[in-house]
């Protein structure tokens, strides 16, 4: 990482993700996302949820140390990123953010100084950014009852009130599909932003009036970020995913020279806002787009 005697980085940013074997999501939204000379350099590793099982989190150490996310975080802070970012949001929920704590420190380690985060981190400060407390969470269709209840919690402990959930419903030939096995059998190549836009509002809108402020996407591989913009159009509040939050973080929490922007007519009203503690930072007013 080149710095200026300001401690600012004077190159283009550089983005790290560290994604699991079978998941093309969090790469593909972000470089769509991300304005022009911010390049996204992805590192993978094994799931680690067994076939055919219902996957209940990973001690932090354990993950940190595998063999082949180490190999990973070697690979991208010799690669020269500026940031590298877990995109497996399930392992935070599951272990709190204990584990991300945990999963940060024994992680740099292994990244050659470069500073290692957490897309649930990512998305708690989003949150925060926001100053949202009362999110619709929509979850993905492959994840369970578990997950529901370790999100839940994760998201209290983060001062976010989680227990208002609804599950993203896929289409009647996938039935036959244990829930838990749609990702690995390829659902979200099926998601549409036009049936995420659908399904959502329609939850919204299914509530009393005022018991939510907000939305929050939470799965790295639910493809949800096309329908974020028309989303806040429609509902007019915050629309917040775990994509859109791993990249507004990671290009706010490094001080670049000239900082790069996001339109947040395309990519979500997040993006005019700083993160807690950003030098030189107070909050741009949010402006939804009705």
């Amino acid at each position: 990482m080149t710095a200026t005697a300001h401690g600012t980085v004077d190159h283009a940013p550089r983005l790290g993700l560290l994604v699991i074997h079978n998941d093309p999501v969090p790469e593909t939204e972000i470089w769509r996302m991300a304005p022009a000379g911010v390049s996204v350099h992805t590192a993978r590793f094994e799931c680690p949820r067994p076939d055919d099982t219902e996957y209940v989190g990973s001690p932090a150490l354990a993950l940190a140390d595998a063999p082949d996310v180490v190999r990973g975080l070697d690979h991208l802070g010799r690669t020269g990123v500026d940031s590298i970012t877990l995109c497996f949001g399930s392992s935070s929920f599951f272990g709190g953010p204990g584990f991300d704590t945990a999963f940060v420190a024994a992680a740099a380690r292994h990244a050659h100084g470069v500073a290692v985060h957490t897309a649930a981190t990512a998305i708690t400060e989003a949150l925060t950014a926001t100053a949202v407390t009362r999110p619709l969470v929509v979850m993905p269709p492959w994840f369970t009852e578990p997950t529901f209840r370790a999100t839940d919690a994760y998201l209290r402990t983060a001062g976010v009130a989680g227990d208002r959930i609804v599950q993203f419903a896929l289409p009647s030939p996938w039935d036959t599909i244990t829930r838990y096995n749609a990702f690995d059998a390829g659902a979200h190549w099926t998601i549409a932003p036009d049936a995420v836009h659908r399904q959502v509002v329609d939850a919204y809108r299914a509530a009393p009036a005022g018991t939510f402020d907000s939305v929050l996407i939470p799965g790295s591989g639910f493809p949800g970020q096309g329908a974020v913009a028309s989303l806040e159009k429609t509902l007019g509040v915050p629309v917040i995913t775990s994509n859109q939050a791993v990249l507004w973080h990671a290009l706010r929490s490094t001080p670049y020279r000239v900082a790069p922007t996001v339109d947040p007519t395309l990519h979500g009203t997040l993006f005019t806002r700083r993160m807690r503690g950003e030098r030189g930072a107070a909050t741009t007013p949010v402006r939804i787009f009705v």
